[in-house]
């Protein structure tokens, strides 16, 4: 010890020493806390838009011991029908992840400029999809629906002599169940044989098994039909 210093000085200086020392630790420690919470991205925490009027937000489960379950749980599908889909399907059509489809809802989708479609098949829709999806069923898209035109005129094209205008029409996401699923693809094929702009058409390949597989918001809903 040093002159005057006392049994108690000591004690309370190996005190004084810990405390600052578990103050050092905590802001260590803190960061790694704070990480335990699921963001989207390192500065993202949900994303937010509207679609007639109605709020949607979507986030990433906080359930970090989480698992896939039910059918997209599934890693293998008989090929054909269920072929694992090319990144790109046609020219002039961009390819995009979660990220940029969270920012098409949230731009596109709240200023009415685009839409998200569910490609698949109302049955299947009916068991949960994206928040803010429309389900327009691959088919409905094909020259052979007498009604097609009207879908198409719906999504913003209008008529001129000869067929339709698409200057004006809608941007369009469109996804189905996932990597394996024909039906976006299909879907694109039937919008650009109709004179769809391809510069208005993204895919989301990964579709409805890569959105649960990163943990983002499902929604759960019921076709009328």
């Amino acid at each position: 010890m040093r002159p005057n210093e006392t049994k108690d000085d000591k004690v309370e200086e190996q005190h004084t020493k810990h405390i600052a020392i578990l103050a050092l630790a905590a802001t260590i420690i803190a960061p790694d806390a704070q990480a335990q919470d699921v963001r989207i991205t390192t500065f993202k925490e949900d994303a937010t838009f509207t679609l007639n009027g109605r709020t949607f937000t979507i986030a990433r489960s906080q359930d970090t011991t989480a698992m896939v379950r039910g059918e997209f749980a599934r890693t293998s599908r008989a090929c054909p029908p269920d072929c694992i889909q090319p990144m790109v399907i046609a020219d002039g059509v961009t390819t995009v992840g979660e990220l940029e489809m969270l920012a098409f809802l949230e731009d596109n989708v709240t200023n009415r400029t685009g839409l998200l479609l569910d490609t698949r098949g109302p049955a299947e829709f009916g068991t949960g999809s994206i928040p803010g999806a429309v389900n327009v069923p691959f088919e409905t898209l094909s020259a052979d629906n007498r009604y097609r035109d009207d879908i198409l005129r719906a999504l913003g094209a209008v008529d001129v002599a000869g067929g339709l205008d698409f200057t004006n029409a809608m941007s369009l996401t469109l996804f189905s169940g996932g990597v394996w699923s024909s039906d976006a693809p299909d879907a694109v094929d039937y919008l650009l044989a109709a004179g769809y702009p391809p510069e208005k058409l993204f895919y989301y390949r990964g579709g409805l098994q890569a959105w649960v597989h990163v943990g983002l918001t499902l929604h759960q809903t019921q076709n009328p039909g």
